[in-house]
């Protein structure tokens, strides 16, 4: 309970509101009118849908693919991946073995509860802003790369099955990854291992959010995660596909995007728009939330060691093609975007503005 004892006002499980049967989420919850789902932004008028990409073409080098994921990257941010070589009954079970988490009773979870010091653990907050608007999800946080951040204590022991399915999970995600990263470097232009090579080599971050979101009474007036771009390398999402969440801003409109079963939704950071010099793109993206149906995401983060300096790739840079970003370690970057906080727009905008 000591670490509840961190956070700036008591910490509320959004779970627990649900479970509650109240008709009307607390005043903190609710957004302002323009940040409102209903409100905001009109959400995918045109029906448009991010791209689908065969991994197993993609790997195979077939150029109509390589082209179909440039243009994912570069307009986008965002792409789903089928065929990707992962067990589809270990997505499964690593999803279900979360779900199970989230639904044991409440003392069991407060064992792991995470602080502002430190986000590994079960959260429902983030930040310490007192009077900060809350998204209505409660998440757990591990680190899983490098191994010298891993601490295993600070995994569920139960389910019993959670610690070792959560490992192969990740594992699989590691090598799927690891080949996205080839191919993003060579469609660049740059030698294939130049990204991997910038996030650290065998020593890159990794990291997991595992998002419950629960059912709520009143999804017009609140979001499951605000809007926001994600600061690292690349995002590998995998969710229920029966229920839509996700949202991801296309020009002016929110595009919501349709789950493929058994797929990932991947998306770009905003190292990567650093390192491509602004020809991928890191894009904003939220969470609307539901009244009928709860949902379970698993977003595996993959990332710069924290020490990489990162900066534009120098073959992407000339005399009529300027870095647009200036060099920052991963570190630097996220302490950055904290003092920055929210900005309406993919958050590594704002580097331009630096000297």
């Amino acid at each position: 309970m000591n670490c509840l004892q961190n956070w700036p006002a008591p910490v509320v499980r959004v779970q627990t509101l649900s479970d509650s049967g109240m008709q009307m989420i607390p005043e903190t919850y609710v957004q302002k009118p323009c940040n409102r789902p209903s409100l905001s932004l009109a959400s995918n008028p045109c029906h448009a849908q991010i791209p689908v990409i065969d991994l197993e073409k993609l790997f195979s080098g077939n150029p109509t693919t390589l082209s179909l994921l440039h243009t994912a990257c570069s307009e986008w941010g965002f792409f789903q991946v089928v065929n990707h070589g992962v067990s589809h009954r270990l997505m499964a079970e690593a999803l279900d073995v979360w779900r199970k988490f989230f639904h044991l009773p409440v003392e069991a979870k407060q064992a792991y509860a995470n602080s502002p010091t430190d986000y590994e653990g079960y959260g429902s907050r983030l930040g310490v802003e007192a009077n900060a608007k809350l998204d209505w999800s409660d998440y757990y946080f591990l680190n899983y790369l490098p191994l010298s951040q891993r601490n295993l204590n600070k995994w569920p022991g139960f389910p019993s099955s959670c610690r070792k399915l959560t490992a192969e999970y990740n594992e699989a995600l590691v090598k799927v990854c690891a080949k996205l990263m080839k191919i993003l470097s060579e469609n660049l232009g740059l030698e294939e291992n130049h990204i991997q090579k910038a996030f650290g080599g065998k020593e890159n971050g990794a990291c997991m959010r595992i998002s419950f979101y629960p059912k709520c009474p009143q999804p017009d007036l609140t979001l499951g995660l605000s809007p926001h771009s994600d600061p690292g390398g690349i995002t590998l999402l995998f969710a229920d596909d029966h229920v839509e969440g996700l949202q991801v801003r296309k020009d002016h409109n929110w595009v919501t995007v349709k789950p493929i079963p058994n797929a990932f939704i991947v998306n770009l950071g905003d190292q990567m728009q650093v390192i491509s010099n602004g020809k991928y793109r890191s894009i904003e993206h939220r969470v609307i939330a539901n009244s009928t149906t709860e949902r379970v995401s698993l977003a595996f983060f993959y990332n710069p060691k924290d020490d990489m300096t990162i900066a534009p790739a120098q073959k992407l840079i000339s005399d009529s093609n300027l870095a647009l970003y200036p060099p920052m370690t991963f570190r630097e970057y996220r302490s950055f975007m904290r003092t920055k906080g929210p900005s309406g727009k993919s958050q590594v905008e704002s580097l331009k503005s630096l000297p």
